[in-house]
């Protein structure tokens, strides 16, 4: 009896144990992470949608922007990724309410896991689901010709600056799934939101070419401060002050939305 107890997952005050926790969250991210294989359309937003950005940016505009699609890709890669790290994390708003409008939440509840697990679970699978499109649209610039003449600990860098920036929008991904009705309204929440903020920043074009109004909006742009930051990292250009305000974004954002996510969070589960 003793020793059933000392590894019980709950404590005597019903609270689950810090390890017990973990191995829950583990659990939960892998199941979202298997959850793929029994809906094969996710492939197509974690693959085929990345592959038809870096295609389209680079050989539709690439002669336009930059007079060569060579020339451009060098550019623009970096931005593509940003841009699809943060449209990605609308994603992780849209599981979020399909489990809630189905249930499963509900479920969940009346198990002895962590309450955090669930949500804590599915964010850590939805970042190695950034990672994943992050290495594919990598692997087809370099198919193409770009380079990370940055070296590999700029490479290594960049993904992980991506990866902390997206957990940390993650968290006004919650809030969204947590609080909208319906997933057509996370949808067009998250692209009211992110498709703006990506195309008036230097994920795209130089911040010089807009006109001057535009330049002050763009110039404090979060998604400017990431594309140029990611950008010097995989190319070995200046970091130094894109790097420094990315992360002051992201600490920001994280510090506005992660409470107010959680407290939806815990009103739902």
């Amino acid at each position: 009896m003793t020793a059933t107890t000392a590894q019980a997952p709950v404590t005597a005050g019903g609270r689950v144990r810090p390890g017990a926790g973990l191995r829950q969250t583990a659990t939960m991210a892998w199941r979202s992470l298997v959850a793929i294989k029994h809906n094969p359309l996710e492939l197509v937003d974690y693959s085929i949608t990345p592959i038809m950005f870096v295609f389209l940016f680079t050989y539709v505009l690439g002669g336009q922007m930059a007079g060569s699609p060579d020339v451009y890709l060098t550019y623009a890669l970096p931005g593509i990724i940003v841009q699809n790290t943060l449209f990605m994390t609308t994603y992780t708003a849209l599981a979020l309410n399909t489990d809630l409008t189905k249930g499963v939440f509900d479920r969940l509840r009346s198990l002895p896991i962590a309450r955090s697990a669930p949500l804590i679970g599915r964010i850590t699978a939805d970042l190695a689901k950034h990672v994943w499109a992050m290495l594919l649209m990598i692997g087809l610039g370099l198919a193409l010709g770009f380079r990370v003449t940055g070296g590999f600990g700029g490479f290594l860098a960049g993904a992980l600056l991506l990866v902390v920036f997206a957990a940390a929008v993650s968290w006004a991904a919650v809030l969204i799934g947590m609080l909208a009705g319906d997933a057509e309204k996370v949808q067009a929440f998250g692209f009211t939101l992110i498709f703006p903020i990506t195309f008036t920043s230097s994920a795209f074009v130089v911040v010089d070419t807009m006109p001057g109004w535009l330049q002050a909006w763009a110039d404090v742009n979060p998604v400017t401060h990431l594309s140029d930051a990611y950008r010097g990292l995989l190319l070995g250009g200046e970091v130094g002050r894109p790097l420094l305000w990315s992360l002051v974004w992201a600490a920001g954002i994280a510090a506005v939305f992660y409470p107010l996510a959680m407290r939806a969070y815990r009103a739902k589960a």
